[in-house]
């Protein structure tokens, strides 16, 4: 006896949801990144109308690597580590603090946004997530760092201090995005932490040179007395200086390349990449409670 076996047909509902459900989740990224396009744009068009802020964040570090190059460049060879010169040495720490200060500064515009009333209407509209407030001004922040990057490893090359090949530039460029990342996330969560922008250009001042005198931006660990090179040892701008440095003056190197002797223990390459990794994920975890609550 022979039988015939009907193959069942798929739920019409179940399709239907199921489409849905795909049409709203693309639906959903696709709105996602129209906003954070969208707030992004607005900050690059408040630039084009203010440029003396990116001036500005140029011609300093310019004058920096100028100025300090010329200071020192009769000091006798050999004395800042494997440099050439001065100049050479110094070109890490212009881009590394450049990087810094930019980022530190990334609070400013949602602080005024919160102080002018704008930032509320933000979180009244209808967006997909009011992170995209926060993505869109790490990303102004990541490309106007990328831009002075540039021009100042530009201008170290024409000043004598070298160029790293296109691996160690795009090394360079991930270091950079690294700092950037967890110095904005900090920068952000002071914007929405502290109560006006009086307070965080207090904190933007105070932490400025202490932490970059607190590197090894401006001369390495052995000139230091111990207490400071605990200090220096500690600074994530160290862990970013130090690998750019030792890629302009090392075409073989590798992620186990020593790059720094500190009181602790030698650091690889690879070490400090995983420092700065592990200060965006501290960075990041420690602003999403104060985010979401101020974003409720």
């Amino acid at each position: 006896m022979s039988s015939t076996i009907t193959p069942s047909q798929p739920n019409i509902s179940q399709l239907s949801d199921t489409k849905t459900t795909s049409l709203t989740s693309g639906s959903v990224v696709g709105d996602f990144f129209q906003e954070t396009l969208a707030l992004t744009r607005r900050l690059f068009i408040q630039l084009k109308r203010r440029p003396s802020t990116l001036i500005a964040g140029i011609i300093q570090p310019l004058m920096w690597l100028i100025l300090f190059g010329a200071l020192f460049q009769n000091v006798p060879q050999g004395l800042f580590g494997e440099s050439q010169n001065y100049g050479q040495f110094l070109g890490a720490g212009i881009i590394v603090f450049t990087a810094f200060a930019g980022a530190l500064n990334a609070g400013l515009p949602v602080m005024f946004d919160r102080e002018f009333g704008f930032l509320n209407r933000l979180l009244v509209a209808p967006l997909t997530s009011r992170f995209s407030i926060v993505i869109a001004s790490a990303t102004f922040i990541v490309t106007l760092s990328f831009i002075q990057s540039a021009i100042i490893i530009g201008a170290g090359a024409f000043l004598g201090a070298g160029l790293p090949d296109i691996l160690g530039l795009a090394t360079i460029a991930l270091i950079v995005l690294m700092l950037v990342v967890g110095v904005t996330g900090l920068s952000l969560g002071l914007a929405f932490a502290l109560p006006g922008h009086i307070e965080l250009l207090a904190v933007i001042f105070v932490t400025n040179l202490p932490l970059l005198f607190a590197s090894t931006a401006l001369a390495p660990l052995s000139f230091m007395p111990n207490w400071l090179q605990v200090v220096a040892s500690l600074n994530p701008l160290t862990y970013a200086i130090e690998p750019i440095r030792y890629l302009y003056l090392h075409s073989d190197w590798s992620i186990g390349s020593i790059i720094m002797e500190t009181p602790f223990a030698d650091i690889s390459f690879g070490t400090a990449l995983l420092v700065l990794l592990v200060f965006d994920i501290v960075t990041l975890v420690a602003i999403q409670p104060l985010l979401r609550r101020r974003f409720a």
